[in-house]
């Protein structure tokens, strides 16, 4: 499929919508095209906000697309808003292309109105810290799907997730696509199934954006690698156990036999990240040292949140966020003790992967921190153990900022780019999934 002419059309950006402009957009887009847009609600947030979808396409295959399954993750909501409007204006790929279009811009509302902050400040890291929230585990929409088995189960669904289980049951899709974005790493896939053909398609279009490729450590070291820059998706018997969470998006696809896409895009572009060179660092000594980096980070944080822990009276969910990281992550990184296959030169990729996850991570938790200390002082509970951690925290969040920054070469890619890519993407991989759809 030649997706080039749709990457095209994608106009400019210059910041992600808030969750009030996303439902302004679609009421705008399905008042003026009655005729092809359906517009409901397919269930409730948490707090009460409605979760709808738009649905546009004649069919015969359905295809499911999620954005912002976290809330820190907004480039979503702009494919979401591209593709549904690429749809009304393109009767072949709305008639002639052969799906049903299910379009969610985001089903994490509560969280991303945490996010605002920074949603109108893109490309700005000092706003991105000061501003992240993303949900405990277990608070996460994307892996918070149902897993039963004999030595783990999970059935603590969300109602945003039941919401997402509703729709797949009704429409039994072909194609699930979850929009998801990380930070500094390059651009990488995951796919349901081994397709080297696919992944490679996948990764040349987003090279073909002048997007460095992520060729660095992997999120997780057991992950299966299809091609350059694209891993089989890994599963909720893999990870739930490890992390304490259900399954994911993916799981519930595979019930239907559905392809499952992720696009994993950042906010930044460093082309470190893509380089296969050898250092004279050993791969194992680099996996250490980012091992005592985290394991740093969480001491400190969980000391100064135990100076204060008694006296803390907000239940806000970035109380909720810092003492699941706290309490977990070390679970999290202790997969990487013993890597195998780790006696060898690092690449440039996997020294630099690692340096900016350290500043990455101190960054978003020491921000989200903040945020907790700055609801107690909110809500009238100045004691001096806050106060005095307040000013120890900001302090040292500036001093992590400034090393940060130190040396920092990345730039911000252009919100244009990311939403062309995720959108490609979608294109490429859903004309894949009608090859092996169920007639």
């Amino acid at each position: 499929m030649d997706v080039d002419k749709y990457m095209t059309l994608v106009p400019d950006y210059a910041a992600f919508p808030t969750v009030d402009q996303m439902h302004a957009e679609l009421d705008e887009l399905a008042a003026a095209h009655p005729d092809l847009v359906r517009l409901r609600r397919i269930g409730t947030s948490r707090l009460g906000e409605p979760l709808r979808v738009a649905t546009i396409g004649t069919g015969p295959h359905d295809a499911v697309i999620i954005g912002g399954p976290h809330p820190n993750e907004p480039i979503g909501a702009l494919t979401v808003s591209s593709l549904l409007r690429r749809l009304i204006d393109d009767s072949w790929l709305r008639e002639e292309f052969g799906y049903r279009w299910h379009l969610i811009p985001c089903v994490d509302p509560d969280g991303a109105r945490l996010n605002e902050g920074w949603y109108v400040r893109p490309g700005d890291r000092r706003a991105y810290a000061e501003h992240f929230y993303r949900p405990c585990e277990a608070d996460q929409v994307e892996w918070t799907f149902p897993l039963t088995g004999e030595s783990y189960s999970f059935d603590r669904t969300l109602p945003e997730t039941e919401a997402l289980m509703r729709l797949m049951d009704e429409v039994r899709p072909a194609f699930v696509y979850s929009l998801h974005n990380g930070e500094l790493q390059g651009a990488f896939s995951y796919l349901s199934r081994n397709e080297p053909a696919l992944a490679a398609a996948l990764a040349a279009l987003a090279a073909g954006q002048g997007l460095p490729l992520h060729m660095g450590p992997p999120e997780v070291p057991s992950a299966v690698q299809i091609g350059p820059a694209a891993y089989v998706t890994p599963r909720g018997a893999e990870l739930g156990a490890i992390y304490g969470i259900g399954g994911g998006s993916i799981d519930y696809a595979d019930r239907f036999g559905a392809l499952h896409l992720v696009t994993e895009l950042p906010y930044w572009a460093d082309p470190r990240v893509s380089d296969e060179t050898p250092t004279d660092r050993s791969y194992a000594e680099v996996i250490k040292t980012y091992l005592a980096d985290q394991r740093a980070l969480i001491g400190e944080l969980g000391r100064s949140l135990a100076r204060v822990e008694s006296e803390l009276t907000v239940r806000s969910p970035f109380r909720r966020a810092l003492e699941d990281f706290v309490g977990t992550h070390d679970d999290y990184i202790s997969e990487w003790e013993d890597h195998p296959g780790a006696d060898r030169p690092a690449t440039v990729a996997e020294v630099i992967g690692n340096e900016q996850l350290k500043h990455s991570m101190r960054l978003r938790y020491l921000g989200t921190y903040l945020r907790l200390l700055d609801a107690e002082l909110a809500a009238g509970n100045p004691t001096p153990a806050i106060r005095e951690e307040h000013a120890r925290m900001q302090a040292l969040f500036e001093a992590w900022f400034a090393e940060a920054e130190t040396g920092f070469t990345a730039t911000p890619i252009p919100l244009r780019t990311l939403v062309a890519v995720q959108l490609g993407a979608g294109l490429l991989a859903a004309e894949a999934a009608k090859g092996s759809a169920s007639p």
